[in-house]
């Protein structure tokens, strides 16, 4: 029987690639440098692969190192999960979580089980309002946390996903041919919304505003009718949503940068923790593109990271 992998190592590996430096790793796991380059080296005879590469000055992954990297994030994981479950001392209490519905569906899911698995004490409170509101309930001390949508005008939050925003209509009918296209978007205060309207008036397409809610299950069902072109994340994406492109003359629009935001919260370990944990899980989802019955499998989405959706691609069933 082989010997198993040695955790110390996989959590070295690990920081070099989230430090991006043997050097900065060094500090973050409390070794020496060559210390650090020695657990590689130990580690890469145990795989029996090469798992980092130069280019230039730069240390990279080789495609042995990014396999192994969702391996190592998983066996660690489930390391913390696992002593977490056999600590007298695990993290208690209440924590207020909000969440834009836009995000809540595909993000979700993993969060709240990553977490609650770890911290089976803690009681998480949800809430799905707009970034908007959710910035001003974080001001307002109603919130510890918030996973928004990175806005000119709320305060910066910590980056944890660049997330495509795309031109979707329904893939049953052909409502993105109509001379003035009607359209469904958030408030006039969205910022999707403003960016998309500016795309449109630089093209000189005519348009109108056929669909105006908060809510992304509105906006999903006005596309999914037919009703209307509107704006979307990747993540939102559903079932019968074809995606438009430059070829039905809707010019690309900018990610969507998705970020944390903390409020002054009396149990700031418990935010810490769950923000870890947000980080984590949005690190590893990726838009299912195959996987049927709703259920996320790491090692096939880690295959689908960073593949971007085509125009005229039509969300298959999940």
């Amino acid at each position: 029987m082989a010997a198993p992998l040695d955790l110390d190592q996989l959590h070295t590996f690990i920081s070099i690639v989230d430090t991006g430096s043997f050097t900065r790793a060094a500090d973050e796991v409390h070794r020496t440098q060559s210390a650090v380059s020695m657990q590689m080296r130990r580690l890469e005879d145990r795989i029996g692969k090469a798992l980092f590469e130069k280019e230039g000055r730069m240390n990279k992954l080789t495609e042995e190192g990014e396999r192994l990297l969702t391996y190592a994030r998983r066996l660690l994981h489930l390391n913390r999960e696992t002593l977490a479950a056999f600590d007298d001392k695990a993290l208690e209490g209440t924590v207020r979580i909000g969440v834009p519905d836009d995000y809540a569906d595909r993000f979700l899911p993993e969060i709240m089980a990553r977490f609650s698995r770890s911290n089976p004490r803690v009681e998480l409170s949800v809430l799905c309002e707009p970034t908007v509101n959710l910035a001003d309930q974080i001001r307002r001390g109603n919130l510890d946390i918030a996973l928004v949508t990175q806005c000119e005008d709320t305060r910066p939050s910590e980056i944890v996903r660049n997330e495509p925003l795309l031109w979707v209509s329904s893939a049953s009918h052909m409502v993105h041919e109509e001379t003035i296209l009607p359209m469904a978007f958030g408030r006039p205060t969205c910022q999707w919304r403003q960016m998309a309207t500016e795309l449109l008036d630089a093209s000189g397409r005519e348009y109108r505003v056929l669909f105006t809610s908060w809510s992304a299950n509105v906006i999903t069902a006005a596309v999914l009718a037919g009703l209307a072109v509107s704006v979307l994340p990747e993540c939102a994406l559903r079932p019968g949503m074809r995606v438009l492109g430059e070829a039905d003359g809707f010019g690309a629009l900018p990610d969507c940068k998705i970020g944390i935001l903390r409020g002054h919260s009396s149990r700031p370990e418990i935010v810490d923790a769950l923000a870890r944990h947000i980080s984590e899980s949005l690190d590893n989802i990726s838009v299912p593109l195959t996987e049927e019955g709703g259920t996320f499998d790491f090692a096939a989405l880690a295959a689908a990271r960073g593949r971007r959706l085509k125009p005229n691609h039509i969300m298959p069933g999940w």
